[in-house]
């Protein structure tokens, strides 16, 4: 498993993936463009969804996860039903002891926010996982 994963792999393997289930995609963003990283449409449902690689370093990996959190929730002024963080599926080992830190402040974004979800994208496997933001919590 590589100890870095950038964030345009994240992104194209879900682009790839969800394009597979029948999502339609906004465009992809031109390097420095701002806004939501994937708006994916299937019916009535319409996800906005921000990715994060994964860094070697564990500081700039919180950073990333900080900043991808405050960016999804931010769409809500957009008019998102559904919210996404996608993270490379290592990521998974890590999130019980992130959630775990922060406790009840954890449950209660969870209950602020029951749109979000944190979803585990497997860039060798091409495929993800939705999670719902509280089942990281202990």
């Amino acid at each position: 498993m590589p100890s870095v994963i950038a964030n345009a792999a994240v992104e194209a393997c879900l682009r790839e993936v969800l394009a597979r289930e029948g999502f339609a995609l906004n465009r992809q963003r031109a390097f420095g463009e701002t806004g939501v990283d994937v708006v994916a449409t299937r019916g009535d449902e319409k996800i906005f969804i921000e990715v994060t690689g994964f860094k070697s370093n564990g500081p700039a990996r919180s950073k990333d996860f900080y900043e991808s959190f405050f960016r999804a929730v931010s769409r809500l002024r957009d008019g998102a039903g559904k919210l996404a963080i996608a993270l490379p599926s290592r990521a998974e080992l890590g999130l019980p002891a992130r959630a775990g830190q922060y406790g009840e402040a954890w449950h209660r974004i969870g209950r602020a926010f029951p749109e979000l979800e944190i979803w585990l994208v497997d860039v060798e496997k091409r495929t993800y996982r939705r999670t719902a933001w509280n089942d990281w919590a202990r």
